[in-house]
């Protein structure tokens, strides 16, 4: 038998796509394999005509790919200060709507809101160009002059930027609502 004083509280909870590649699921058995490939296939491409570009790539794609987490997570940790703002602008504050709109493109859809769309903007920035610093001392440190280890990290960094931070997570739950 129910007891009828007991009350429950249902949540509803939608998160944007970009947490949701963060959060331990099934779908890191796919993120993390083709992230690795993606990078293994710049990096290759960036060596140009080094001998034993394979054994290299071999060697170091699996740091590059940590790097690349990493790094996207810098960029995912902007946009989550962003998104969590509510929690310390108060009802009352004159900022309140221009706040929920920009939370609203930060999490749901970055072209809804000019300032949603600077801040993602900036987050995938952030990320590139921690991609692009870590890749660069971690390609030094494997052997590349500096000339190489620039071009190659160059070339990781503007190819494998989080640019799935600009994909509007509303897509996905469109029909819900």
């Amino acid at each position: 038998m129910r007891n009828k004083n007991k009350t429950v509280k249902l949540y509803n909870i939608l998160l944007p796509i970009w947490i949701l590649v963060f959060w331990p699921s099934q779908l890191w058995l796919i993120l993390i394999p083709a992230n690795y490939l993606i990078d293994r296939i710049v990096l290759r491409w960036s060596l140009g005509d080094m001998p034993e570009k394979g054994l290299f790539c071999r060697k170091h794609t699996w740091k590059i790919c940590i790097a690349g987490f990493l790094s996207d997570l810098i960029g995912a940790m902007l946009m989550f200060g962003v998104f969590m703002c509510e929690v310390w602008i108060g009802d009352d504050s004159p900022l309140k709507p221009a706040m929920d709109k920009i939370e609203y493109a930060v999490g749901f859809n970055p072209f809804s809101n000019f300032g949603g769309f600077l801040i993602t903007a900036l987050s995938v920035a952030l990320a590139g160009a921690c991609i692009y610093l870590i890749d660069k001392k971690l390609l030094r440190k494997a052997g590349l002059d500096m000339e190489q280890a620039k071009k190659s990290a160059l070339r990781l960094a503007l190819i494998t930027a989080p640019y799935l931070y600009f994909l509007p997570s509303e897509l996905l739950y469109r029909n819900w609502f």
